[in-house]
């Protein structure tokens, strides 16, 4: 973990941060804008790092400027539960930090990634005064909301295979693909992918193998390639 301390590389990844159209702050006024540049702090995170902690107070609101995060929940022996993937440009622990709770889950890179992190009074007082924002924030609360509803029906109703199969059609859109349209423009450890789909690693490489033998993906190392995506929907509907 490092601080960016060079200021103008610091103030072009802020921008990036507020002005991105997929940036929940890209409508806010000039002022508010330079506000966040001055007082925000960009922290480059190594593969593996944690970004914040399970039990751990909100210090700041966080926005992935680039990589990919992992959220996850330590489970018995160690095990984890990932309940979200996150992607540039978006934000990540904002449910601890608007409801002025502890974490109850840790993020993690996956890859080397940049994080902006908004000082806490200074977001607070810019929701209280803008309006449009504090809606947006509040339709990303409930999107989020019901991602989770559907990731519970997921992984208590579904067998292996659906859950693998909606697991990978997750990774899909939150990531996209390569220039072939075809490979998972991430790279997970079957473990990983275990704990996303909430099954054993055993299992995982077991159904993974399966969906290849079927045709459905093709397998290189940490690649996937999806060859037949209207298969793993199929799946993943069934169940």
């Amino acid at each position: 973990m490092t601080i960016i301390t060079d200021h103008d590389l610091h103030d072009s990844l802020c921008q990036i941060c507020i002005d991105s159209p997929h940036s929940l702050l890209s409508e806010l006024d000039k002022q508010a804008k330079q506000q966040i540049i001055e007082t925000a702090i960009c922290t480059s995170y190594k593969k593996g790092d944690l970004i914040y902690e399970e039990g751990e107070t909100p210090s700041g609101l966080h926005c992935l400027l680039t990589g990919k995060v992992k959220i996850y929940k330590a489970g018995i022996g160690g095990r984890q539960q990932i309940v979200r993937l996150a992607s540039p440009i978006g934000f990540i622990g904002y449910r601890a930090f608007f409801a002025e709770e502890i974490h109850i889950a840790s993020a993690e890179a996956l890859e080397d990634s940049i994080v902006c992190r908004i000082q806490t009074e200074l977001m607070l007082e810019i929701v209280r005064t803008t309006p449009d924002l504090a809606m947006s924030i509040i339709r990303a609360l409930a999107t989020d909301l019901g991602f989770s509803h559907r990731r519970t029906v997921t992984l208590t109703q579904k067998h292996i295979r659906g859950r693998l199969a909606e697991a990978l059609l997750v990774l899909k859109e939150t990531y996209g693909y390569e220039n072939d349209d075809r490979t998972l423009k991430v790279y997970l450890t079957r473990e990983d992918i275990a704990n996303l789909s909430n099954m054993t690693t055993a299992n995982a490489i077991r159904t993974l193998s399966n969906f290849a033998t079927e045709g459905i993906v093709e397998l290189d190392g940490k690649k996937i390639r999806i060859m037949n995506k209207k298969a793993l929907e199929k799946i993943s509907n069934l169940g």
